[in-house]
Parts: structure tokens; C-alpha cells; sequence
């Protein structure tokens, strides 16, 4: 039984494909008017919300009732391409081949973007091809596509062959060539753009090209020279300043737009905290606050890495309940910048109990626990966690092995740190960096295999740094063993122009332990040798929160 219903009019049309119902014989009741009319409605208030999981959902459910509309499937597409599923989005092909309707252009362009996101650009290219029809949005499509897979010259060939271009097509050039670092070409290609497309998206584009690529003299000039700015441009122009640290540029930036948004205040907090002004950081979220802003989940997600950063857990606690206050949405990422603030501020149960609730786990939020389980001593239940994240879905990353390799060193789990650097690189096909031969140094170093320790450094693939070094003195003055602190410290001497580019914690070493085995003379000229290298003391610092504040 075919019914139709024309959306706008209210009355039925059977001759009308673009919103086509068809409900199966078999089932007792015929899907209702308002059943028909909630079903795109459903589906597109799931896709503002950023929930397409729940859209597919949706559809299937609807479907399940009989109730089909071909004019919701480029919205089902949208969603498959949102997950990445090309699982749902062949599915959904074939649907519309079953219904007649893969002939329709929105459908066609649909499928491009569906495949092209999906990572089939083959595929994505077969549709575009046989397309009977195609507008500008589809050329648009196909050519964003080759820019998501990296294929800059069939993105550049398609772009030559077009006929009539839009604004976006210029956009999807220009930010192509941007993200690969080419903004020369990026840069050729603005200047190109007709006067009557070059609006305050293309500036925009550019601008932001140029801050991504850490240009900023360039993104500058041209900021400048804008003829409009909106809220998107001055956000790009603080975080490409916060990027490459100059956190003063980007607050005279911020401090000159004419009426701010979240966008701006999330680009100024998120600067601060990447940057360490966690101070800064607090106040400009307080200052926020104050203007009648309310957070979002970015906003809270850089005050919690400031909150883990200087180690406020109290203030972490008040942003994690201000959260449930504020209803805000807890994704993945707000779940991990929690776990990892408890976690850095010590407070193991809180950052366990959060882990154990979430439903899905990235390799952020793994990392996360296992470092702060390492960090604290709790060795085990770091070992434990990572037999754990083996066993799941999740792949291990680089990360995760300095994390375990460190829980180790920590452990004394000498046998079992140097089964996981096998299994890094034989099971999981990974490069063993510096920082991971380090912690095998440290961890061969604090059990007294000063040795093997020494071998390893004098044979691993790659040029040992100061980090490595540092750990094989850390173990000769743990065990006093003067015959290799006098090998090390000859090493050592040989790579000057090392030295001279890091700091002083060598000479710093070797001299204290010289002082504690008696050997004044060696340590004095040690300390001498620091002098005359033109080095000073590094200072350290402490900070401390007083109780009630």
C-alpha cells in the first residue's frame, strides 16, 4: 500500500517521490498522520543536538511501525556520516536503490558526503560519477571529499573542471590547502575568488588557515584588512596566538572584540589553560560568568585541565558540580577531563568511580587512569587497567606504554616492564620512542641492573638525550656505583653541545654524588665545570593552597 502526503498543502499525492510513504500490507494499522509528519521532524531535532546514534535509532523504530519516507533519507545519510558507519550508510544505499529514488540529486549528494566521510572515496567517486543530475553542492561534496581523504590533485583537477562555482567551493579549496600547510597555494587561491563570492567566510577561511599553520604575522595582516569580522575569525585569531604561546597577543585580541560570545570566552579560557596561566584561566571563567555566559561542555573542559594543572581540587569539585546544575551534556570528552582532574589532584576513588561509569572509553581517558594509578604508587591496579583496555575495543597507544612501563619502574616490576616493551613493539607494531627507552633505563636502573641499564643506552636505535642520561646517573647515585658514575660522566663530557642546548641537572648530579661517596675535589670542579659552561642553578618552585581558600 502506497500513501503519499504532501507536506505542505496537507493534501495526499501519490505522483509526489520527495515525500513518498510506504507502509507495509501485512501490518493491521496504517501509520497516522502525526506519525508521518514527527518522522523527519524527530530525526532532524536528533541531528541539531548532535545525537545521530539517536536518529538512526529513530528511523529504525519508525520503520518497525511500516512507516518509510524516502524524503528523511538524506538526513539518515547525514547521521551514517556523522558515526562514520558505512555499515548503516550501505544500508541506506540500498534503500534508496530499492525505492527508486537514488536518481535524486539531494539523495546522490548525500551518498558522496556519506562515503567520501566514511573513508570509501572510491565509492564516494562511483556515485558521483553516475549521478544523472548533479548541482553545485554536489561538486562541492566530492570535492571536500578528496580534501578529507588526501588527495589534494583530484580535488584540484574537479575543481578545474566545474563550471559554475559557489563560495563554499572556494572555501573547500582554500581551507584543503590550508590544512595540508600549503598556504601559499591556499593564499593563491583568495585572491582568486570573485569580489561578489569573497564574503566574510572566504576572510575568514584564510585567516584561520594561516593561525592553524602557526602564521600569525600573516593571519595577522589579513585580519586587519578584513572589511567585516565575525564572532569565528576572532576566536581563530586567539588560539592561533595561545598556540604558539603568546597568551599576551591573544588577550589584546580578546580584549578588543566588540561583543563577545561562549565561542570567544572558550578560546580565551582554553588558551590560558594550554598554556599553563591556570590563574588566568579561573578568573577569565569567574569574568564569563559575570557577563551572564553560561558553560558549555568546552568551557568546563579547559577549567578542569586548569584545575588539574595547579591541583585545586575543590575548585574541580564545584565545576563538577556545577555540571549537574547546569545540565550541561556529558560526553566523552567533559568524562575524561574529569577522571583526569581527580586523578592529578590525587583523588584516586572519585577519578575511579567516574571511569567505571563511563559506557565508552577512548585512549585519553585509559591513559588518564593508568597514569595517575602509576604516579600514586598503585603499580598493580595500573597493570591491572592496562590487561583491561588490552581486552577491550581500544587499541594502546604510545602513551599508554610510557604510562605502564613507568608503573613498573615504580613497582620494581623489572621481568614484567621488559615483557611490555617486547609487547609494544612485536604485538602492536610500534616504534619504541626516547622517552619509552628512558623508562626502561629507569626501570633497569632502580632495580640495581646498572649494567644492562648501561647497554641498553649505549645500543638502543636511538640518540640518547638528556632525559636518558639523567636516569642512568639517577641509578648510580642510588647504589653508589662510582665505576659507572665515572663511565657515565665520560659519556657525557662527549656530548657538549647536548649539554650546552639542555639544562644543568647533570653536572647538578655528578656532583652530589661525588659529595656523598667523600670525593670533594671532583665535586668542586664539577661545580666549577657548571660556572664556567655559563650555566646557573635552575631555582624550583613550590605552591601551596591554604586550607578554607
Amino acid at each position: 500500500m502506497v500513501v503519499g502526503w504532501d507536506y505542505h498543502s496537507g493534501a495526499e499525492s501519490t505522483r509526489s517521490l520527495k515525500f513518498k510513504i510506504v507502509a507495509r500490507e501485512t501490518l493491521e494499522v496504517r501509520p497516522t498522520r502525526n506519525e508521518i509528519l514527527a518522522l523527519p521532524l524527530l530525526i532532524r531535532n536528533h541531528l541539531s543536538q548532535g545525537s545521530p546514534r539517536q536518529a538512526l535509532l529513530v528511523y529504525t523504530q519508525f520503520r518497525r511501525k511500516g512507516i518509510y519516507s524516502w524524503g528523511v533519507l538524506p538526513l539518515i545519510l547525514k547521521a551514517c556520516a556523522s558515526l562514520q558507519s558505512i555499515k548503516h550508510g550501505k544500508s541506506t544505499h540500498a534503500e534508496c536503490i530499492k525505492s527508486g529514488v537514488v536518481c535524486d540529486v539531494s539523495v546522490g549528494t548525500s551518498l558522496v558526503d556519506m562515503y567520501a566521510k566514511c573513508g570509501d572515496i572510491i565509492e564516494s567517486r562511483k556515485v558521483f560519477d553516475y549521478m544523472p543530475e548533479r548541482n553545485v553542492v554536489s561538486w562541492n561534496a566530492m570535492i571536500g571529499g578528496y580534501w578529507r581523504n588526501g588527495d589534494a590533485a583530484s580535488a584540484l583537477s574537479l575543481f578545474e573542471k566545474i563550471s559554475l562555482r559557489s563560495y563554499v567551493t572556494w572555501v573547500e579549496m582554500i581551507s584543503g590547502f590550508a590544512r595540508t600547510g600549503d598556504t601559499v597555494s591556499a593564499r593563491r587561491l583568495f585572491d582568486q575568488v570573485p569580489p561578489e563570492l569573497k564574503n566574510v567566510i572566504t576572510w575568514t577561511v584564510m585567516v584561520d588557515g594561516y593561525c592553524s599553520n602557526g602564521q600569525m604575522e600573516m593571519a595577522r595582516e589579513l585580519f586587519e584588512a578584513m572589511p567585516q569580522r565575525n564572532f569565528f575569525v576572532w576566536s581563530s585569531m586567539i588560539s592561533g596566538y595561545c598556540k604558539i604561546g603568546v597568551v599576551e597577543e591573544a588577550k589584546m585580541i580578546f580584549d578588543r572584540i566588540p561583543a563577545r560570545n561562549l565561542v570567544n570566552w572558550n578560546s580565551m579560557i582554553s588558551g590560558y589553560a594550554q598554556n599553563g596561566f591556570c590563574e588566568e584561566a579561573l578568573k577569565a571563567f569567574e569574568n564569563m560568568q559575570a557577563e551572564g555566559f553560561e558553560p558549555d561542555e568546552f568551557t568546563v573542559v579547559s577549567v578542569l585541565s586548569a584545575c588539574s594543572q595547579s591541583g585545586l581540587l575543590d575548585v574541580g569539585k564545584d565545576i563538577h558540580n556545577l555540571l549537574n546544575h547546569n545540565r550541561i551534556k556529558l560526553n566523552q570528552i567533559v568524562h575524561n577531563a574529569l577522571v583526569d582532574m581527580y586523578a592529578k589532584c590525587g583523588d584516586l576513588i572519585n577519578a575511579r568511580l567516574i571511569f567505571e561509569e563511563m559506557t565508552e572509553r577512548n585512549s585519553a581517558c585509559w591513559n588518564a587512569m593508568i597514569s595517575s594509578m602509576a604516579i600514586h604508587g598503585q603499580c598493580k591496579e595500573a597493570l591491572e587497567l592496562f590487561s583491561r583496555m588490552e581486552d577491550s575495543n581500544e587499541k594502546p597507544d604510545e602513551i599508554t606504554f610510557l604510562a605502564v612501563l613507568s608503573a613498573c619502574a615504580h613497582g620494581g616490576l623489572v621481568d614484567k616492564g621488559m615483557e611490555i616493551f617486547s609487547k609494544m613493539q612485536k604485538k602492536y607494531g610500534m616504534e619504541a620512542g626516547i622517552k619509552h627507552y628512558g623508562c626502561l633505563v629507569d626501570l633497569l636502573g632502580r632495580a640495581g641492573r646498572l649494567r644492562e641499564a648501561y647497554s641498553l643506552v649505549k645500543n638502543m636505535p636511538i640518540k640518547p638525550n638528556d632525559m636518558v642520561w639523567g636516569a642512568m646517573l639517577g641509578a648510580c647515585r642510588i647504589y653508589m656505583d662510582m665505576e659507572m658514575t665515572e663511565q657515565v660522566a665520560k659519556d657525557i663530557s662527549t656530548l657538549n653541545s647536548s649539554i650546552r642546548s639542555a639544562d644543568n641537572s647533570h653536572y647538578v648530579l655528578l656532583s652530589n654524588i661525588y659529595a656523598a661517596s667523600d670525593r670533594w675535589e671532583k665535586a668542586e670542579r664539577t661545580r666549577m665545570d657548571l660556572v664556567n659552561e655559563g650555566f646557573e642553578k635552575t631555582p624550583a618552585h613550590s605552591a601551596f593552597m591554604p586550607c578554607g581558600t
